[in-house]
């Protein structure tokens, strides 16, 4: 007859209940003893993942930069790419919420980078700038470039985003 886990006092279950231990997993943070729930990327080409306890995620998060160590030009193709293969979740409703969720000046902002536009472009810089962009990057001038199209949209939208009020 085998001994049950169980069997010490107060009895919470049966006599013949047999519990293996629970696995868990420890935070990967130096020194924290603390149960690792969140997983988070160890590299941004990485499957692999580090788990930290819900005060050593928030560090990481405040900390992570996705594009650290490209230069501006593979960031932005590392981009494009990103908004290739998540195009299905790019475009539902949850992905963006407007300007309640990331506000009107950081839109701004990220359409000025991609027109090559500074703070203060006036509305015939902003139209000089789209023109001068929508030429380049239009896919029937760019039929064998497959990123054209995707560079055409962004200057689209960044162009409704600086001259739609």
């Amino acid at each position: 007859m085998k001994k049950s886990r169980s069997s010490t006092f107060p009895r919470w279950t049966g006599y013949d209940t047999l519990r293996d231990p629970i696995q868990v997993r420890m935070c990967d943070h130096d020194g924290c003893d603390d149960k690792g729930e969140f997983p988070a990327p160890k590299s941004a080409d990485s499957r692999d993942k580090w788990q930290f306890c819900a005060a050593h995620i928030a560090e990481f998060n405040r900390n992570w930069n996705y594009f650290e160590g490209l230069s501006k030009e593979e960031a932005f193709k590392r981009a494009q790419e990103e908004m290739r293969t998540a195009k299905g979740y790019a475009s539902s409703g949850a992905y963006d919420m407007g300007e309640a969720t990331y506000g009107k000046d950081r839109r701004r902002n990220d359409a000025l980078t991609i027109l090559d536009l500074d703070e203060d472009a006036t509305t015939t810089e902003i139209k000089a700038a789209y023109r001068r962009m929508a030429k380049l990057y239009h896919p029937d001038t760019n039929l064998d470039d497959s990123d054209a199209a995707i560079k055409f949209q962004q200057v689209t939208t960044a162009y409704e985003v600086l001259t739609v009020k």
